[in-house]
């Protein structure tokens, strides 16, 4: 791993390597930062300006919103660089091009707050402008970022971080999809174990530009899957509860259907050899549990997605 020095913790991965100030994203000394991330009720825009300050880059305080406004001083001022997420800049250029307006100037991006698919990435670098996510919280600060490699996200040497079963504080094996949870020991505000809300799922080997942290292959969803069926709230910890009482049970998906008013719930589990009765007993430890009938599935190990879900809305809401 080559040396480096982490000048700050934020929503964007800014690093220092010895005799080059810069970061994943490209952002140098010098440069003019379009910051689009809000300044109010939350402390991304704060975070990422203070972090662009460190490595010697002007900030203009964007925001959110007013698009036309920032797109004048974009045009005006020039920035050569865009903090901010991902689906405002696709916004800002589209509008940019109704109006007529050239940003010749803007050719890098550091992206977050929400997912950054290869398509937009793809779309954003025909433009010119080559654009690396970060993961961050407001809580915690940064948490994993893009390198070069595009192949994940680096875990922050900052945090320790483990991905468990929803619902759960079980960690799950690698490669398999669940919510991320964060230690910090900050001693001005230490974090222990704080689960996220977020799926992710930890890649094997490590990044083919040296650094040696372990990854996570990004932002995958939301682990809270609370749904609600005939009036009574379900919530994946019910769904672990279920599996706990029967060790024979591996992965469990809890798929709920029909139409509001007449939702039906079947538990679909994987099992190695199923017992005699294990479906029914199953079935009677689902009614304990919720308090509501759901049918049950055995199926073969391997066989649910790997998705992270515990709970599967598939009710039709039209």
């Amino acid at each position: 791993m080559r040396t480096a020095r982490r000048v700050f913790q934020s929503p964007g991965p800014i690093y220092e390597p010895e005799g080059d100030a810069r970061d994943y994203s490209g952002f140098r000394a010098g440069d003019l930062v379009h910051n689009s991330f809000s300044y109010h009720l939350t402390p991304a825009g704060s975070m990422m300006e203070t972090g662009a300050h460190a490595i010697g880059c002007a900030v203009f305080p964007g925001g959110v919103g007013n698009t036309e406004l920032q797109l004048q001083a974009m045009a005006e001022l020039r920035p050569q660089a865009y903090a901010g997420t991902p689906s405002f800049l696709r916004i800002a250029l589209e509008k940019a091009d109704d109006l007529g307006l050239r940003l010749p100037s803007l050719t890098k991006a550091s992206v977050g707050g929400e997912a950054f698919p290869p398509a937009l990435r793809d779309a954003l670098r025909a433009r010119g402008i080559e654009a690396y996510q970060s993961y961050g919280t407001a809580d915690v600060g940064l948490v994993a970022y893009e390198t070069p490699a595009r192949e994940g996200l680096v875990l922050d040497e900052g945090v320790l971080v483990e991905i468990v079963r929803p619902g759960t504080g079980e960690p799950v094996p690698d490669g398999e999809v669940g919510e991320v949870v964060v230690t910090a020991l900050n001693p001005d505000y230490p974090l222990i174990r704080f689960g996220t809300g977020d799926l992710s799922a930890v890649m094997g080997g490590t990044c083919p530009t040296g650094r040696t942290n372990r990854r996570i292959k990004g932002w995958m969803g939301r682990a809270d899957q609370t749904a609600k069926v005939r009036g009574m709230f379900v919530h994946p910890s019910q769904v672990a509860e279920i599996v706990r009482r029967h060790p024979e049970l591996g992965r469990a998906r809890l798929v709920i259907e029909g139409e509001m008013a007449n939702d039906r719930m079947t538990l679909k589990a994987e099992v190695a050899a199923g017992a005699e009765g294990l479906a029914q007993s199953v079935a009677a430890t689902i009614r304990d549990v919720t308090k509501l009938r759901g049918d049950v599935a055995l199926v073969a190990p391997g066989s649910l997605p790997n998705d992270g879900k515990v709970i599967e809305d598939a009710r039709k809401y039209d």
